[in-house]
């Protein structure tokens, strides 16, 4: 399973790529999308042409972006939704499933501690994949998000999945698509 990670950002965008055999993970690539001060729309698209160029060139499976949270400054919070809103459409173009995760999941995925610094996620990413050096604060934020799907994405959801059930409004449901209606379990 290849997965594409991304941690969104205006000024810039991390991605990490990483392929998970069995429990063993291999890291393929990473980096970051910088754009330019300009126009909203310009830098969008920069975002955007940048992740459908990772997409063309390593072919993942599963695509995850961190979630955004709410920033004391609103007009951040807005930018940086926009900025994700062109990851994801980046995903959707190719016709990629989309996970989401917070911040905190994937810091305790990671490293074990929801409220880690920068530079313990770079260090438990290098570690993880055995990388040489620590990559980029947003190459390794990218990364991490990576390997928190390549632990539970397919762990607790892809069980749930194989059974026909996912959570809805905090319970298990089973059915849902194609027209077939919700049923709530006991």
């Amino acid at each position: 399973m290849r997965i594409l990670g991304i941690d969104p950002g205006l000024r810039a965008t991390g991605y990490g790529v990483v392929e998970k055999h069995g429990n063993h993970l291999k890291y393929l690539a990473s980096g970051c999308i910088r754009t330019v001060q300009g126009e909203l729309a310009d830098r969008l698209k920069t975002i955007l042409d940048g992740l459908e160029s990772v997409i063309a060139e390593f072919a993942p499976q599963h695509v995850v972006i961190e979630k955004v949270f709410v920033n004391v400054n609103p007009q951040s919070t807005l930018l940086l939704g926009q900025a994700r809103g062109a990851a994801i459409c980046a995903a959707v173009l190719a016709r990629l499933p989309v996970a989401e995760y917070t911040a905190l999941q994937v810091k305790q995925a990671v490293v074990g501690n929801g409220h880690a610094e920068k530079t313990q996620v770079q260090e438990m990413v290098k570690r993880l994949l055995a990388l040489k050096g620590r990559p980029g604060s947003d190459a390794a934020d990218a990364l991490a998000c990576a390997i928190c799907h390549a632990h539970a994405g397919q762990g607790y959801g892809g069980v749930l999945a194989a059974a026909g059930l996912r959570v809805r409004g905090g319970r298990f449901v089973r059915g849902g698509t194609s027209g077939r209606r919700w049923t709530q379990l006991p």
